[in-house]
């Protein structure tokens, strides 16, 4: 440790230049080793899709006056219903005007 401090205590501006752009290539190309090791494991992880899938199901005909459908991530039947009539409470519309796309637990 004392040699490279001892050595380094005088250096021009020149070699100051060097040491610093070397540092520089150095962290860069680490920086994109690892862009490329993430990219390498994304099309890892993406590749495994399922052969074939499943044909579409038609959809059940809807309720005169409903609005869509909802999709229900990970919440029971209840909250979901309790969610949506508080939501309709208080914006003070019906709750057929309204169209909620997904419910999910965060």
């Amino acid at each position: 440790m004392f040699l490279v401090n001892s050595a380094l205590q005088h250096i021009s501006i020149s070699t100051a230049a060097i040491i610093s752009v070397t540092g520089y290539l150095v962290i860069f190309t680490g920086l994109v080793c690892l862009m490329l090791a993430i990219m390498a494991m994304d099309k890892l992880m993406t590749a495994k899709k399922p052969a074939a899938e499943p044909a579409a199901v038609a959809s059940p005909a809807m309720a005169p006056g409903s609005a869509g459908s909802v999709r229900i991530f990970s919440v029971p039947n209840k909250d979901a219903a309790l969610l949506m009539a508080i939501v309709a409470d208080k914006l003070g519309k019906p709750l057929n005007e309204l169209k909620f796309k997904t419910i999910k637990e965060v």
